[in-house]
């Protein structure tokens, strides 16, 4: 049940849902921490989030503009 759950927490948030339960298991263990081995916030876990989400937004845009451009010359 509880597998579920954070397979629709991932969706929600847009994560891998092996990395959501990998974070919960170790905040559980009290074992969340960065690359700097410093305990990680939920703040810095959005951060993270909206860093790979803005990547992917403008990869998109930069293949539209691509693809505009192609079909322009046409």
């Amino acid at each position: 049940h509880g597998g579920q759950n954070i397979a629709a927490a991932a969706r929600t948030l847009g994560v891998v849902e092996q990395t959501l339960f990998n974070w919960v298991k170790a905040d559980r263990l009290s074992k969340l921490t960065g690359a700097d081995s410093k305990a990680v916030s939920v703040e810095q876990m959005e951060i993270s989030r909206l860093r790979a989400e803005l990547a992917r937004v403008k990869m998109e845009r930069d293949i539209l503009g691509k693809a505009t451009a192609y079909f322009a010359k046409a």
